[in-house]
């Protein structure tokens, strides 16, 4: 029975153990599930299909019907309306379907590339595809997105060649004896109707033509209108003009019907289309009147030229058609506009260029590089100059224009001491060495003239150098050089060749440091460049050191320098004894100061004294007991045992009152510059921090022990380390706790002290891991099978 009762404890045990750290250490995981939504409706297929229908003349019922039968919900033609009613809000500011017509072009663009790279993939004629599929053709710019539009101006006067046609609408004032206004539309069938004459038929005339038509109509009502003399006269002008409607077809961006301003021209329909397509031709662009031809546009003429030419007014049922291009070349390089450009039968490279901008100062004209495709791989060639204005472009043709090289064909240069060093060009009057010497303006007077160095670039890559006697060649003592492109002549002066030879000078003077040497410089000299003496610098005992080269007459084998002490006059006047010292290169000069010579030193008293400030420190043995007399003494109210001493900003401990009792005690420091004495009032509270209950300030009282401060503070919490108590004073001394055997010591307690206690560190409890308790788990169930089977 024992037996089995352990056996069962032991598993419930286990279990509940188990289960508890499993709950603990699990946590359940839970996808987030997202029902899928329908793709959003694309903005450019709505307006694509919305204009398309209207287009066709489709109400918008029917445009709603015919999304139905297309497969569209009602929700994605709720879409498409709110969606065409913000593109019709963001139309008034900017031209109609100008972003469908970009991105019609750049959908366009991105689909020829993406099919000529699949058909040819990873091969030269890929790449190259790409690349000038890439790169917009010329004149592409011109039909881009803009924040300009391209609207023909209905503000302009009544052109007298305008052929009036039904809605268009007339106005005509008279003025003189009779006075009328009056607003005439043109019906359906042609005629107009005024005041209560008959009809006038004017459709298919100009204004001029149907002024006449209708002046002879108003006679009917003003017999003398616009006669001579008759005082009653008339002007017939053009009021709204009506709406036409042309078609761009052909290798448009956008081809299509489109409904402009009887007033528009061919440019305008081109621009509202989006102009020619990746494979329309801007040079071959025909518009058809009545199945007949009317005009052939050339928009390079206007690119180029501004030549408008070509821009004719359209009429209603104009058909705008853009044939496809026959030749295109690309140009690259150093030309002012790159980019793919369109060529005309008969054209030469010379007329692409000029399309082009022409050549940039930079550009290689002797000879211009081109690839052309045989219709089975790629040829290369060239051409010169003089081929350029007959050479014949063919369609796909790629020419580079390369830049010239960045070098100088016909410099030579001079350097070194010369008057003016530099580059010169190598012609008539720089033929020769002597010559390249005089346009110089001659040699300085300190070149060095026995040796000169020509350094010319020879046949191979190396440069040779040309050794000259420059003396001789200048006196004509030897045949002077003939100069060649590129050589660079190296005169150096006398300086060059030898070493920086210079003086040192330190000690008192105003500005040390090193000099330049010059021949027979005395120590005088050398101190006026330095600036003269410092205050304190004394002109005796000036001490000079020199390096020993080859004479050590009197010299200890052990000594590498020789030393002079010298006498200058102070006010550095010329004397004769100066001068007879010279100066030799890197001698070290060093100018002593005076030897009583020095700054005042000052001491800042402050607080409890009779005449706190700043006093001068006479000599360098005073110590801060010598402060005292100085100040007159201390106040009353003066507390000398927490008086504070600082050197350099920082405070240093010493107890000043045992320094006043015993002047000879070591803490009697000597004064320094800077040291500072403060002398405060005696304090009257005691601040308790650390590992007590409650940390205070508390009043001072002289029988208070050590343990009735803390217990005024609320004595020691359980984690204070009581034999670490210390006791801080106010002149910055701390004292700690000391132990004996079982005793404590504690520090006396004086006015301003801060008892602290420390406090032990606290270690937080580890749990344990669920690891570890499975091991523990393990470890009793062992003990108690082994102890159920021992019994």
């Amino acid at each position: 029975m024992t037996r089995q009762y352990i056996v069962a404890i032991y598993f419930v045990f286990l279990i509940l153990f188990s289960f508890q750290g499993f709950t603990q250490n699990t946590a359940p995981a839970t996808a987030p599930t997202q029902s899928p939504g329908t793709a959003p409706v694309n903005t450019n297929q709505a307006v694509e299909f919305y204009n398309q229908a209207k287009s066709a003349g489709m109400s918008d019922m029917d445009i709603e019907k015919a999304a139905l039968q297309k497969g569209y919900t009602l929700d994605d033609i709720s879409t498409i309306r709110r969606r065409l009613q913000q593109t019709s809000q963001d139309n008034t500011k900017r031209d109609p379907n100008r972003d469908a017509l970009d991105e019609t072009r750049e959908q366009d663009d991105q689909d020829e590339l993406d099919e000529e790279t699949n058909n040819d993939k990873d091969s030269t004629a890929s790449r190259n595809a790409r690349s000038r599929i890439l790169s917009r053709t010329f004149g592409s710019s011109f039909f881009g997105r803009s924040t300009v539009t391209f609207e023909p101006n209905l503000r302009i006067p009544t052109p007298k060649n305008y052929v009036l046609g039904p809605d268009d609408e007339l106005v005509v004032d008279i003025y003189g004896n009779s006075v009328d206004n009056f607003r005439m539309k043109v019906s359906p069938e042609g005629t107009v109707k005024m005041l209560n004459l008959a009809p006038v038929y004017i459709n298919g005339l100009t204004i001029e033509q149907a002024s006449e038509r209708i002046v002879n109509r108003l006679r009917q009502a003003y017999s003398t209108l616009n006669r001579p003399g008759s005082g009653t006269y008339s002007t017939i002008t053009l009021g709204n003009v009506r709406s036409i409607r042309v078609m761009v077809v052909g290798e448009a961006v956008r081809p299509g019907t489109y409904t402009v301003s009887s007033l528009s021209t061919a440019f305008n329909a081109l621009y509202v289309s989006g102009g020619p397509g990746i494979n329309g031709s801007y040079r071959n662009i025909e518009v058809i009147r009545n199945n007949k031809l009317v005009k052939k546009i050339d928009l390079y003429r206007f690119l180029v030229d501004a030549d408008l030419q070509d821009n004719i007014a359209l009429q209603d049922q104009d058909i705008i058609l853009i044939r496809p291009y026959e030749t295109k070349l690309e140009l690259n390089g150093a030309v002012k506009k790159t980019g793919i450009f369109e060529a005309k039968p008969g054209e030469t490279l010379k007329d692409v260029l000029r399309y082009a901008g022409g050549y940039t100062p930079e550009a290689f004209t002797d000879l211009i590089q081109y690839q052309r495709n045989t219709g089975n791989n790629f040829v290369i060639g060239s051409i010169d100059s003089s081929q350029v204005a007959t050479f014949q472009p063919r369609n796909g043709d790629i020419y580079e224009v390369k830049r010239i090289l960045e070098v100088v064909v016909n410099q030579v240069e001079i350097r070194g001491a010369v008057t003016r060093p530099g580059i010169y060009p190598l012609d008539e009057r720089t033929k020769t060495v002597k010559d390249l010497i005089t346009i110089s303006q001659g040699t300085g007077p300190r070149a060095f003239l026995n040796r000169a160095l020509l350094e010319r670039a020879s046949g191979d890559t190396q440069t040779g150098l040309v050794a000259i006697d420059l003396r001789k060649l200048l006196n004509g003592e030897i045949p002077d050089i003939q100069l060649q492109p590129g050589d660079i002549l190296t005169i150096k002066s006398v300086e060059d060749l030898r070493e920086f030879t210079y003086l040192s000078i330190g000690g008192s003077v105003i500005n040390p440091g090193a000099y330049y040497y010059y021949k027979d410089i005395t120590i005088a000299d050398l101190i006026f460049q330095a600036g003269g003496y410092t205050e304190g610098g004394v002109p005796y005992r000036i001490e000079v050191s020199r390096r020993v080269k080859n004479d050590t007459t009197g010299l200890p084998e052990n000594q590498n320098v020789r030393i002079f002490t010298l006498d200058v006059a102070d006010n550095l006047v010329l004397n004769e004894n100066d001068q007879k010292f010279k100066l030799l290169p890197y001698d070290i000069v060093l100018v002593r100061k005076s030897p009583r010579y020095e700054a005042q030193k000052t001491v800042t008293v402050v607080g409890e004294v009779l005449y706190p400030g700043t006093y001068t420190i006479r000599n360098n043995f005073e110590k801060i007991s010598d402060l005292f007399p100085k100040v007159g003494g201390i106040k009353k109210e003066g507390y000398l045992k927490g008086a504070k001493f600082y050197r350099n900003q920082e405070l240093v401990a010493l107890d000043l009152q045992a320094i006043v009792d015993k002047p000879s005690i070591p803490a009697n420091l000597l004064l320094a510059d800077g040291d500072t004495l403060v002398i405060p009032k005696r304090s009257e509270t005691i601040r308790i921090q650390g590992g007590v209950y409650n940390p205070s300030l508390v009043n001072f009282d002289k029988n208070f022990t050590f343990k009735e401060y803390i217990s005024q503070a609320g004595g020691f919490t359980e984690r204070a380390r009581k034999s670490r108590t210390y006791v801080s004073y106010p002149n910055g001394r701390t004292y700690r706790t000391t132990r004996l055997l079982f005793f404590r010591s504690y520090p006396k307690v004086e006015p301003g002290s801060v008892i602290t206690i420390p406090m032990k560190v606290e270690r937080p409890d580890r749990q344990m891991s669920p690891g570890e308790r499975i091991a523990i788990i393990s470890l009793i169930s062992t003990l108690a099978i082994t102890a159920i089977r021992f019994l």
